[in-house]
């Protein structure tokens, strides 16, 4: 339970602390004088987003901190976030001027989202806003599940159905990447056979350009050829050294010297003929002009490819050649996936409507004692005559609530058919229903600490009466809170704070009292008989706090 609150430089507030015990409170005020703003602050423990316009005139720093008493059943969220776990967790949000929000838990940061994951447990805030939210048939199905105690497996089935459609659109994402892949087959297979077609891995294209090169100075290497074949011709560069060795072989034996060049001479004379003889039998072969047209036929092609495919080497084609084989191979992949896929959807979707429809037979078995519960309730809320039914009906699709199909019919008066809430009730009647809907969830399970933003609007006289017991009914087990503006809801709290506007400095500020018995009789009085409090309101006032 929410055992205090500390409120620093936000809005109105320069600096409050306010200390709460078990049981019904209640806050009054006048119209204006703040209690919007305590809610405004508390909404900040439950980790809703912070605006620096929340600051008070100055400040570097709004902060807004709640003390929780929880007990031993909160300890594993503290360790599964690597928190320190205490009875009194104190929980702390600061605005910064800056518009920056930080949040801690026992002084530890944390994300929001930690935060909201903790506070949601621990309290909850009733505003009109939520009253309204039953006039969704989504949140009357929420309500429904919640009060038969199928809220656990409506979510497990969330959870399930959102798994589906996960697997759903995966499924259709391949099947159209499958369907732009199929449509680019035809033009990739006919793009790959024409690489095929080249033969690019060959020696014959590897060695195309030195072949055309051959062709293309044909008349230099015949040239060259015939130089080589010369040298062992009579005026030849051979006869010429011969006739010098000739000379050199005379002397050689006279001068050291000499005779190695001789001797070099002679290896000269031999490598110069090999040379000629290799020139002349070892020239390879001849070149066939019939095969150029078909070499320049293969070059064209290639040429064209490199042009399509937009690249400039042999090695860039055969790398494109291995992605369009590769290509042919991840559509028979794709194929094996969809099909996988389409087993799983069938398999979740099959599963699924088994336990949506488990879900519609528990709703159905218990909706109608359920009906009956809150007419008496509401019976007591002052409308008797109300006739309330839960009509169900099993849809042909799935949600992620199951298949029901839920319609909340209402009529507060007698011999009136009913009709769908959102269309029948008044916004009194709305809150009434709330009221004890939420009276309901009170008696099957423990609630947080809830406060009721004026759930007592659109009421007067005994139904203020009955609305005040009602929330002091609820509080017997846990906390509960409401602002108000009747006396007689007020009355029934067992604390009771006063929200006041005054002037200090020049500025308008909040303060928060804590009312004692004599200054709630003043108070009441107040709400019953205006600024101008008479005897008689003194009196009401007196007898209201008597009725417990």
């Amino acid at each position: 339970m929410l055992r205090s609150l500390r409120i620093e430089q936000f809005a109105l507030i320069d600096a409050i602390e306010l200390d709460f015990q078990k049981g019904f409170t209640v806050f009054t005020g006048e119209t204006g004088s703040g209690k919007s703003i305590l809610l405004a602050a508390t909404q900040l423990i439950l980790g809703e987003r912070a605006d620096a316009k929340v600051l008070a005139p100055n400040a570097k720093k709004a902060i807004v901190e709640a003390v929780f008493e929880l007990d031993e059943n909160h300890k594993y969220f503290f360790e599964q976030h690597d928190l320190d776990f205490e009875k009194q967790t104190l929980i702390r949000r600061e605005v910064a001027a800056e518009g920056k929000s930080r949040a801690f838990i026992n002084d530890t940061p944390v994300s929001l989202q930690i935060l909201k994951e903790l506070t949601s447990s621990l309290l909850q805030i009733h505003s009109q806003y939520n009253t309204l939210e039953l006039k969704s048939k989504q949140f009357q199905l929420y309500l429904l599940d919640l009060l038969l105690g199928l809220d656990t497996k409506q979510k497990d089935f969330a959870k399930s159905y959102q798994r589906m459609l996960d697997v759903k659109k995966d499924l259709l994402t391949r099947e159209q990447a499958l369907l732009d892949a199929q449509a680019l087959q035809d033009y990739n297979t006919f793009l790959l056979h024409e690489l095929e077609d080249l033969q690019l891995n060959s020696p014959k294209v590897k060695g195309l350009q030195s072949e055309l090169d051959r062709f293309a100075y044909a008349a230099h290497i015949s040239e060259a050829r015939q130089a080589l074949q010369s040298i062992l011709d009579d005026e030849g560069p051979y006869s010429a050294l011969h006739q010098r060795k000739s000379i050199l072989d005379k002397v050689k034996d006279l001068d050291s010297t000499l005779n190695d060049y001789s001797q070099r001479l002679d290896q000269i004379l031999i490598e110069i003929k090999e040379l000629a003889r290799d020139a002349a039998f070892g020239s390879g072969p001849e070149l066939d002009p019939s095969e150029l047209p078909a070499l320049e036929r293969l070059q064209d092609q290639l040429n064209a490819a490199f042009l399509k495919h937009r690249v400039n080497t042999i090695e860039e084609l055969i790398l494109i050649e291995e992605q369009l084989k590769s290509q042919t191979v991840q559509i028979s992949e794709q194929i094996e996936t969809i099909a996988r896929l389409k087993k799983t959807y069938e398999q979740l979707n099959t599963s699924l409507w088994t336990a949506a429809k488990q879900l519609h037979k528990q709703r159905l078995e218990g909706a109608n004692e359920l009906a009956s519960a809150l007419q008496i309730i509401l019976t007591e809320l002052k409308l008797p005559h109300t006739t309330l039914t839960f009509q169900l009906k099993e849809n042909t699709e799935l949600n992620s609530s199951g298949c029901t199909a839920l319609s909340l019919l209402f009529s507060a008066n007698l011999g009136h058919q009913p009709i769908e809430v959102e269309k029948a009730a008044s916004g009194g009647e709305l809150s009434r229903l709330m009221l004890a809907l939420q009276k309901m969830i009170s008696q099957k399970k423990a609630l947080p600490t809830i406060i009721f933003d004026e759930i007592d609007t659109g009421v007067s006289g005994d139904v203020a009466l009955k609305i005040g017991k009602l929330l002091h009914e609820m509080a017997q087990k846990g906390q509960c809170m409401a602002i108000s503006h009747l006396p007689q809801v007020a009355a029934k709290a067992k604390h009771h704070f006063l929200v006041e506007k005054y002037v200090v400095d020049e500025r308008m500020q909040t303060k928060v009292t804590s009312l004692s018995q004599a200054n709630r009789i003043t108070e009441l009085a107040r709400l019953l008989s205006g600024e101008s409090i008479t005897p008689a309101a003194i009196e009401n006032a007196k007898s209201l706090l008597a009725i417990k």
